[in-house]
Parts: structure tokens; C-alpha cells; sequence
């Protein structure tokens, strides 16, 4: 059952909007598309096309490989800043 908060009851929420993330696996990032929110390059549109497995298996996946779609340029990148949602979105846009 909902409970109604009673009229001039304080919100626990921080003021203004809250940050948004994209949720991901990186185990599920491989041939993903992307949308850059500032354009790198005069780039805006990405293709994961690598996920960089570490040297021993049991270190945790942090670099990716994105591919520019119009030029094919690849670029390194931290898996977690796809998350950003700032920077980021998920699809083409």
C-alpha cells in the first residue's frame, strides 16, 4: 500500500533533475551503436566493434573499441563512460 505524503511534508529527494545513466554489461556492448551528445571529430555516430578482454581473464573488461560510422576511425574508451548519459546515448539519435 502507498503511502500519500501530506501536504508541505518535505521531499528526501536533492533538488533539480537527477542524473541519468545508461545501464550496461560489458560483456553485451559488442556491435552496440551510439550517439556521441557533443560530436568528436564532427562525429556523432559510434559502433562498438571491440570489446578488449584483459590479459588474465579473471581482471575485469574496462577498454572498448568505437568506430566512427562515416569514417571508420577507432577509437579507445573506458566501457563505464558509456554510461555518461551527458555524453552519450544509446542508438542512433
Amino acid at each position: 500500500m502507498k503511502t500519500i505524503p501530506e501536504p508541505g511534508a518535505v521531499s528526501t529527494l536533492p533538488p533539480g533533475p537527477r542524473p541519468r545513466k545508461n545501464s550496461l554489461s560489458p560483456k553485451k556492448l559488442l556491435l552496440t551503436k551510439w550517439t556521441a551528445v557533443k560530436p568528436l571529430n564532427r562525429e556523432k555516430h559510434f559502433v562498438v566493434t571491440r570489446v578488449i578482454e584483459p590479459e588474465p581473464p579473471s581482471i575485469r573488461v574496462e577498454q572498448i573499441e568505437l568506430e566512427a560510422v562515416h569514417s571508420k576511425q577507432v577509437y579507445p574508451l573506458h566501457w563505464r563512460e558509456l554510461t555518461d548519459a551527458s555524453l552519450w546515448r544509446q542508438g542512433w539519435v
